[in-house]
C-alpha cells in the first residue's frame, strides 16, 4: 500500500478591513491547486482579526475544494471521454 501526503499551505494577508486568504494544495502534480477567500469587516463591528482570518481561510478552503473537484472531473473526462447526455 502506497502512502501519499498532500500539503495545504495557507497564506493570510490583511489590508484595512479586508482579510485575504490563499490555500495552496501541493501534490505530486507539478501544478498546485489554489483556492482564494476574502472576509470584510463591517466598520461598525469590533476589530477582531482572528474572525476575519477564520472566515477568509474557510472560504479559501471551500474554493480549493471546488477547484480540486473540477480538476478531478477534467481528469475523468480526459481519461474516459465525455459523459453522454
Amino acid at each position: 500500500m502506497e502512502a501519499k501526503q498532500w500539503t495545504v499551505q495557507i497564506y493570510i494577508t490583511e489590508d484595512g478591513d479586508d482579510t485575504h486568504a490563499r490555500a495552496v494544495l501541493s501534490t505530486r502534480d507539478p501544478a498546485p491547486v489554489t483556492g482564494r477567500g476574502v472576509a470584510r469587516r463591517n466598520p461598525i463591528d469590533r476589530p477582531i482579526p482572528e474572525i476575519g482570518d477564520e472566515l477568509a481561510v474557510s472560504r479559501a478552503l471551500e474554493d480549493l475544494a471546488v477547484r480540486l473537484h473540477d480538476v478531478a472531473s477534467d481528469d475523468i473526462v480526459a481519461l474516459t471521454g465525455p459523459v453522454a447526455p
